[in-house]
């Protein structure tokens, strides 16, 4: 497995390292899960966005 260095801030690593324990979960686990959420909501948001605008032009071609 690839290994990704990221720089934030120690607050924000501690809040991520408390919801990890508290989860009984790993900060990359964690990571890997969020950033898998977020890729899928936006892939729905771009699709959603594709369709809406598909529906403009049809009724723009009318």
């Amino acid at each position: 497995m690839a290994r990704v260095l990221i720089s934030m801030p120690e607050r924000f690593l501690d809040e991520i390292d408390n919801v990890a324990s508290s989860e009984n979960r790993s900060r990359s686990e964690l990571i890997r899960e969020a950033l898998r959420t977020y890729m899928y909501r936006n892939k729905v948001r771009n699709s959603q966005k594709a369709l809406k605008n598909a529906e403009i032009l049809e009724s723009l071609l009318g």
